[in-house]
């Protein structure tokens, strides 16, 4: 779908706090079950797995998990990716500020490349949103793409205003009202953003009070983009949906219904 690598990226650097304690990384947390074609032979399926098989619907057979110090069991599940057909690296967070910081972890490894975001710690549906994204970045040429999903609750998410064409204008991160619908849940873009990303965070990694600024949502980026004018473009999944295991309500919500597909 592209002339270039496309490469996915999955940062799993948080602490789940408001899960916790656990006795796993969140990203490994058991959501239903994989069929091996026998009635007796249901095993678990872990979140994260859901978001790499999207991944490779798309064709995206190459990714790496960025990770913090200590949650060795991520690759200890997954090793090199052979049980789902991928290449998979893992990269060690540096500054512990946030996504835009652990995404720019990655930055030697996918400069060239198409980069395509997910959270591991989501579950999304439609099964196909990646190749979607991926073919509007192909007919618009634009440097970011984002998947949108209907949301009402938008103090928890990073709400989007766009146009008519699918033009992205404005990205609010979490306000605690608003008239907009859509949250933006995964994105696609291109080697020109990634450099844009890198070049953003230069100077705020050279300020010595660093750790004692507000975390800079990556969504906040992707907005100074805009005013820098960026194309960022929208592809809306208007019957998708999006649960966050890493909140209480989220997790009992996706447990439920991955016992139900049994």
């Amino acid at each position: 779908m592209s002339d270039r690598q496309i490469i996915g990226l999955l940062p799993a650097g948080g602490l789940a706090k408001r899960i916790s304690p656990l006795p796993l990384s969140k990203e490994l947390y058991p959501v239903g079950f994989q069929d091996f074609g026998d009635q007796h032979n249901w095993r678990p399926k872990v979140v994260s797995h859901y978001l790499l098989e999207k991944m490779q619907l798309a064709g995206i057979n190459q990714a790496y998990f960025i990770l913090r110090p200590g949650k060795w069991d991520i690759p200890e599940y997954f090793r090199d990716g052979r049980m789902l057909s991928m290449s998979l690296g893992y990269l060690i967070m540096d500054l512990p500020y946030g996504v835009p910081f652990t995404l720019d972890q990655a930055y030697p490894f996918v400069r060239d490349a198409v980069v395509a975001l997910g959270f591991a710690d989501i579950l999304f549906q439609p099964q196909n949103a990646f190749v979607k994204v991926l073919a509007r970045q192909q007919a618009t040429k634009a440097d970011v793409v984002l998947g949108l999903f209907p949301t009402n609750q938008p103090e928890k998410a990073g709400m989007v205003e766009f146009d008519d064409t699918g033009r992205v204008q404005l990205i609010i991160e979490k306000p605690p009202q608003s008239n907009l619908r859509y949250m933006w849940g995964i994105a696609v873009w291109t080697p020109t953003f990634t450099q844009f990303l890198h070049e953003y965070l230069i100077p705020l990694k050279a300020n010595p009070n660093l750790s004692q600024l507000p975390e800079i949502p990556i969504g906040n980026i992707i907005q100074a983009a805009i005013t820098e004018g960026f194309q960022v473009q929208a592809e809306t999944f208007v019957d998708g949906t999006y649960l966050d295991i890493g909140t209480p309500n989220d997790l009992v919500q996706a447990v439920r219904l991955g016992v139900e597909g049994v």
